[in-house]
């Protein structure tokens, strides 16, 4: 339980590089002072984005207080206007303390552990949300809300509350994006992420869905340059910072690092919940450290050895994503699973790399531009936006899938400097599962 008192009413005031002056009321301090939240601190955003971007080290921690910052400010810019006054009372206090625990079961380095296949990793860090929210800290901090704050705010963060403010903690124009955005470009120091935050706050509005009259956030047509201004911001900052080729290299190096210490046993699928960014590699440093058996000893003298001296694979081969529309490894590649590593094994073999010497790197984001939004048109009229588009507004369709291509990259990372041949790997791309499986049985040079 946090040590501290604060006067109801009262704020504390945290100076933030990004949106200046963020003022924190007494239950969101409280929140704020359990372990649970603390931490965040040693989270980093972007995982292993500071190995290519110095700058990247800002955290969970920082994000969380930010996405705060911005429910407070779109809350009390609908209350301004009147459009909060058919909502519920417990639902406008408990969105600030779901924006600010959005991201309370991240893993250590933050999405990376997500790309594993199942049975690594207990789940997506948004299904830990509820473990989080039990710890009696936490819970006890949230008991003023409601009585049943855990649970709902639980249901925000996992888009599955009834709340007409349901999209601002998530969905197509959620605050954590608009944070995430603008945040991650500052540190990273790149002009990409510069999203139009006031015109969008400002742009906000309840609207009936037209089909169900269930109300919803959505936005005023006066607002769709910035949401376009959003969207293309998440392109070039998917493009540039989160799939930049190192930093997919540190990231495959990351997952495999940690892969092998599960199959080793050196850590269990549970254990990774709650760490840090440096406990966990502390605690695998540890554990591995002494051990005889082949998987622990490529944890403590290989791969935590290359993850802390930034001793990153190297780009072997690289085609964009356009090459693989449509092979069947757009089916299997993303799973990983054994298949894959069968893949790569077989790949390090040929190129006379030690085993786990090559890494196949293909990074999927299907709703990079995803659109669902109610709209209010200048003449009244509510419709909703959504992938399909709307003539004359929003073509996203005609350059979703040209954009997403665009983004993203297949490569194959090796250990050490190595060239692969592309088309004969996109031969193998090309093939089922099934046939994969068989062609790997097969002592045929595959390379």
């Amino acid at each position: 339980m946090p040590s501290q008192s604060y006067p109801a009413g009262e704020f504390e005031v945290v100076r933030d590089p990004l949106w200046s002056t963020v003022r924190v009321d007494p239950t969101a301090l409280r929140v704020i002072d359990t372990p649970q939240f603390q931490r965040l601190r040693y989270i980093r955003q972007l995982g292993l984005a500071y190995l290519v971007y110095p700058g990247a080290t800002h955290t969970r921690f920082d994000h969380a207080l930010g996405v705060y910052h911005l429910a407070r400010w779109a809350l009390g810019l609908l209350h301004e206007r009147g459009e909060l006054e058919a909502v519920d009372p417990a639902e406008c206090r408990l969105v600030p303390y779901a924006a600010l625990l959005h991201d309370i079961g991240h893993y250590p380095f933050s999405h990376a552990l997500e790309e594993l296949d199942s049975g690594r990793v207990p789940g997506h860090h948004e299904e830990l949300t509820a473990r989080f929210l039990a710890e009696p800290e936490l819970a006890h901090a949230l008991a003023e809300v409601a009585p049943d704050a855990p649970a709902r705010i639980e249901a925000l963060i996992r888009a599955r509350s009834a709340s007409p403010l349901q999209g601002l903690v998530s969905g197509s124009l959620d605050l954590d994006k608009i944070e995430y955005l603008r945040r991650d470009a500052l540190f990273c120091g790149v002009p990409y992420g510069q999203v139009d935050v006031d015109r969008l706050l400002h742009a906000l509005t309840l609207l009936p869905d037209p089909e169900t009259g269930r109300v919803e956030v959505g936005i005023h047509e006066k607002g769709l340059s910035a949401l376009e201004s959003l969207l293309f911001s998440k392109y070039q900052m998917f493009r540039n910072v989160y799939w930049h080729h190192a930093v997919r290299s540190a990231t495959a190096l990351y997952k495999r690092l940690v892969q092998e210490a599960v199959d080793a046993a050196v850590i269990t699928p549970d254990e990774l919940v709650g760490l840090s960014d440096e406990r966990l590699l502390v605690l695998l440093e540890m554990r591995a450290d002494g051990r005889e058996d082949e998987g622990a000893k490529r944890v403590a003298e290989r791969w935590l050895p290359a993850v802390r001296d930034r001793r990153l694979p190297k780009r072997a081969m690289e085609v964009p994503g356009e090459a693989l529309r449509g092979l069947a490894a757009e089916e299997w590649l993303p799973e990983g699973g054994e298949l894959v590593r069968r893949l790569e094994l077989r790949m390090a073999a040929e190129l006379d790399l030690a085993p786990g010497g090559v890494f196949l790197d293909y990074p999927e984001k299907p709703q990079m531009m995803g659109l669902d939004l109610l709209m209010l048109r200048r003449s009244g009229q509510v419709q909703r936006l959504t992938a399909s588009g709307s003539s004359g507004l929003i073509d996203l369709p005609r350059v979703a899938d040209e954009l997403y291509y665009t983004a993203r990259v297949f490569r194959v990372f090796t250990e050490q400097r190595r060239t692969v041949d592309a088309a004969r790997v996109l031969h193998l791309l090309a093939l089922p599962a099934g046939q994969l499986s068989d062609r790997l049985m097969d002592p045929a040079p595959l390379l």
